[in-house]
């Protein structure tokens, strides 16, 4: 674990707590308006994965399939 994280000690918070702080993380960023640079793997990546549901539209997961599945696992 990095210095930074256990100066936080957040191995202290419990799994829901840790999320929650994620979350708290995440739109703080958002407020801030940072114009942070997309990583060029990033981009790639989102290339890539365009080029193969175009080629096989077919092999993707419905949303309510996936949000279903999910809801049954929590």
């Amino acid at each position: 674990m990095s210095p930074a994280l256990q100066q936080l000690d957040i191995e202290r918070l419990n799994t829901s707590e840790r999320l929650e702080l994620i979350g708290l993380l995440w739109d703080s960023i958002v407020d801030a308006d940072v114009n942070a640079a997309i990583p060029e793997w990033h981009l790639r990546e989102l290339e890539q994965r365009r080029a193969e549901a175009e080629a096989n539209p077919g092999s993707g997961i419905p949303w309510e399939a996936v949000k279903a599945r999910l809801t049954r696992h929590s």
